[in-house]
């Protein structure tokens, strides 16, 4: 098929692509005058995902931030913050709101503050702003000014049911802190007080650290042992050497003189007063420096001795020690941990940061009326095309020399002809419709 075969087959059919195409128009146009225009407002704000909690220094991890996000969009266009949105508005006591509830579908059983908040969720959109913290709040609504409010409003009724929820479950998880610190403050009271019975009846007193003192002592003794001997040999260093001294002296002086000389005697006497005197210092010294007291060596058997014969006791007392210990370590715990829950059920900071108020639209979302008066001009002619095109198929015709040429006849030659404006020829040619031709019946 040439061009000049396809103009003339849209030429011939031009009264359907421009009825097609007006009807689009017309329609379109009809549409844009009657529907309610719609007006979009956005409202937005941050989560405060990498900024820690100011009380219990919490923050949310990078890899379930995703997963956080996903949850607030969905919290956002819950029933629980559609709700608070109502009761702000007051919408449940209005005779409008009740009057439109009286005349909803026959089958609809919902209450009428659910089916209130319904709507508040039906035109509510949320918008992650991918590549940052950023979640806007869509409000669609016939006014501009009330889809501003009601972005608003959507937005502080999130920001207050986040911070409800949060004070909710910190005072409630507080509550339960402090029932367990109480528990647990009578245990520790009970097990002090097992404590201190078995030691008065026993005899066992344990120092601050849960050790035993007797242990110490003898610990100490049995350090002290090595040093008292050190000490001895460093007490009696002189007189041995002064006891060495005489034996050199008589070995030297029993060469040259007989063994009952005056002198070796002499010497001899001497080294019996010195020998004495050593046994007494080496005694002196081990026994710690006095005759009359015990020795180091009986002080430290001594101590063994009462240290094994305690052990036993010892060792329950150092048992109910430690469960002590453990009790005061969770009371602590418990105590502390209640006393932040207690102060962050009276928070002011609910992990949002708003971005400012929503801007009243001045122009409506929709209906777009160039968008909507070309796209459906474009898509009426479309439609006349196709039709045109489709009628011609089931009904072929011969417009011009072109179409015979094509069909392989040969043509010879082509007449022309003229219809007369008085028989309408003109009309009937403009609409591309072959004009009927009545014929009179013979008589």
């Amino acid at each position: 098929m040439s061009f000049i075969t396809f103009f003339r087959i849209l030429w011939a059919k031009r009264a359907i692509i421009l009825l097609a195409t007006l009807g689009s128009f017309l329609a379109a146009l009809f549409v844009v005058m009657t529907v309610p225009p719609r007006y979009d407002a956005t409202s937005r704000f941050m989560l405060d995902l990498l900024k820690p909690d100011p009380v219990t220094g919490e923050m949310i991890g990078a890899r379930s931030g995703k997963e956080y996000v996903k949850t607030q969009i969905q919290l956002i266009k819950d029933y629980r913050v559609a709700g608070k949105v109502v009761d702000a508005l007051g919408w449940t006591d209005s005779p409008a709101m009740a009057a439109r509830y009286a005349q909803r579908r026959s089958g609809d059983t919902r209450d009428f503050r659910r089916w209130l908040s319904q709507g508040v969720i039906d035109n509510t959109n949320v918008v992650w702003v991918e590549g940052s913290n950023v979640l806007a709040i869509t409000y669609s609504s016939s006014s501009p000014d009330t889809a501003a409010k009601m972005a608003d409003a959507v937005r502080e009724a999130y920001l207050d049911y986040t911070l409800d929820t949060k004070r909710e479950t910190a005072a409630r998880n507080a509550a339960w802190f402090s029932q367990q610190t109480e528990k647990l403050r009578q245990q520790l009271a009970a097990a002090e007080k097992r404590k201190t019975d078995f030691e008065r009846a026993n005899g066992v007193v344990l120092a601050q650290d849960n050790s035993d003192p007797e242990m110490a002592k003898l610990q100490a003794l049995a350090q002290s042992v090595p040093a008292a001997q050190a000490a001895a040999t460093a007490f009696v260093a002189p007189s041995l050497a002064q006891l060495s001294q005489i034996d050199a002296q008589i070995a030297a002086s029993a060469r040259t003189l007989g063994p009952n000389h005056p002198d070796i005697q002499i010497l001899r006497q001497q080294r019996a007063a010195v020998e004495a005197s050593v046994a007494r210092e080496t005694a002196a010294a081990r026994s710690g420096g006095g005759a009359s007291g015990p020795s180091t060596q009986s002080l430290l058997s001594a101590q063994t001795q009462k240290v094994l014969a305690q052990r036993g006791k010892v060792s329950e007392a150092q048992q109910l020690a430690a469960d002590v210990q453990v009790l005061k370590n969770q009371f602590d715990k418990a105590a502390g941990r209640a006393a932040d829950l207690q102060q962050q059920a009276q928070t002011a900071e609910a992990g949002i940061t708003l971005l400012g108020s929503a801007v009243t639209p001045t122009t409506p979302e929709f209906p777009n009326i160039p968008l909507i008066l070309v796209g459906a001009t474009a898509l009426g002619f479309a439609f006349g095309l196709l039709t045109s095109l489709t009628i011609e198929l089931l009904s072929r015709r011969v417009r011009g020399p072109e179409d015979l040429a094509n069909s392989g006849v040969p043509v010879i030659g082509a007449m022309g002809g003229s219809i007369s404006d008085r028989d309408g020829g003109l009309l009937w040619r403009w609409l591309g419709i072959r004009r009927p031709v009545f014929r009179r019946a013979a008589a």
